[in-house]
């Protein structure tokens, strides 16, 4: 006897077969409901890069003369790295020196006018009281006073400004002898001794340094499954060298702006792993896995024995399976499953570890003892 009832929908949906008839027995493919591990991943390929760097550049324009460092070189922070020729800068700092030297020395000859030239207003105003000049020669007194004024504060102007670009020349030429911002690892190295650079228009990178104690993946996730990412949640990832060793960090930020690589839109997810042996190096290619859910020693059933409930009102995580009795009959039996993923579910209600479930049946040739085994066709 084969299927002796099928009634599909609802909660009194109900099958029942016979594994007396040789043809059920060897049609049908059993799977164990068995006590395991059930894990809901969602996985990504991402890159590795260092999570602290900085990109060195050039603040002024000049040959390269000194390049101390080389790729692969462990700095310390305010190490002088690389200097450019400075003699340029030099002579823009000495002529502006000099220009001080000489506004001062104006200031000082301006200053003496001036203090004459108060004496003279002086005088001229006191003779006035005495009616003993003209008002013509106090009136040239008082302007010859003001003028004197005036120059010294033009002076004055003069030297302060002389001042800035003098300030400015001198950080100039300290900007010619480049040191290391961070403690770190030269990781590249963009410039040569002897090249020459040009920072009119923008600055150019020197080197990056980038600490490897700690590095970041960004793992590229597909729209589909971004949804399903928490931040704090466990991931972990492989290498293609170093397959048999897994890494693991904490999710921290997914950047809100996607990419679209060959139609599909992907959003990166970051997390922060420790390097200490710095096995891990910029660029490597990582297979990420982020663990959405996982349960532990608990029941299970393979996910190709489920089937919807077909009761709407159903809680969430209702299934129906075909479960085989002890007297050689199939029974649908209505459980309930938390934490799944393609090939396992975990049983929260109806399932004893070492009943056995149907998953799947055979083709009719594999019926008649040849052929390939297909998936369970429910109705």
């Amino acid at each position: 006897m084969l299927l002796l009832a099928l009634l599909a929908g609802g909660a009194g949906a109900f099958w029942h077969f016979s594994r007396a008839d040789s043809g059920a027995v060897s049609r049908y493919l059993l799977a164990d409901v068995d006590v395991g591990t059930v894990e809901d991943t969602v996985s990504a390929v991402g890159e590795i890069q260092p999570r602290d760097y900085v990109d060195v550049g050039a603040q002024v324009s000049g040959q390269i003369i000194a390049l101390n460092v080389k790729v692969g070189d462990m700095v310390e922070k305010g190490a002088l790295v690389a200097e450019l020729d400075a003699r340029v800068l030099k002579s823009q700092v000495a002529a502006n020196q000099a220009q001080l030297l000489n506004l001062r020395a104006q200031l000082e000859e301006r200053q003496a006018q001036q203090q004459l030239a108060k004496e003279q207003y002086e005088r001229e105003s006191g003779l006035m009281a005495e009616d003993a000049t003209s008002q013509d020669a106090l009136d040239t007194a008082s302007a010859n006073l003001r003028a004197a004024k005036a120059q010294i504060a033009a002076i004055k102007a003069q030297m302060q400004q002389t001042q800035s670009e003098l300030e400015g020349d001198e950080a100039n030429l300290g900007y010619t002898r480049i040191y290391a911002p961070m403690t770190g690892t030269v990781v590249s190295l963009d410039a040569r001794l002897g090249q020459t650079l040009n920072a009119n228009q923008q600055a150019p990178i020197l080197m990056r340094i980038a600490d490897l104690d700690t590095m970041t993946v960004e793992a590229q996730v597909s729209e589909a499954d971004i949804s399903r990412l928490d931040l704090g949640m466990e991931a972990s990832f492989t290498t293609l060298g170093q397959p048999e060793r897994r890494w693991t960090g904490v999710l921290h930020q997914i950047l809100p702006t996607p990419e679209e690589v060959n139609g599909v839109i992907l959003y990166d997810a970051l997390f922060d792993v420790a390097n200490p042996d710095q096995r891990l190096m910029t660029q490597m290619s990582a297979q990420v896995t982020f663990m959405v859910a996982n349960a532990k020693n608990v029941i299970t059933v393979p996910t190709a024995a489920l089937r919807p409930s077909g009761d709407k009102s159903a809680p969430a995580g209702t299934y129906q399976v075909l479960v085989a009795e002890a007297n050689g009959s199939f029974a649908p039996r209505t459980i309930k499953v938390g934490v799944k993923n393609r090939n396992v579910a975990e049983v929260l209600e109806g399932l004893q570890a070492g009943e056995q479930v149907v998953v799947g049946e055979r083709s009719d040739n594999a019926a008649a003892g040849g052929g390939t085994r297909m998936p369970m066709r429910f109705p």
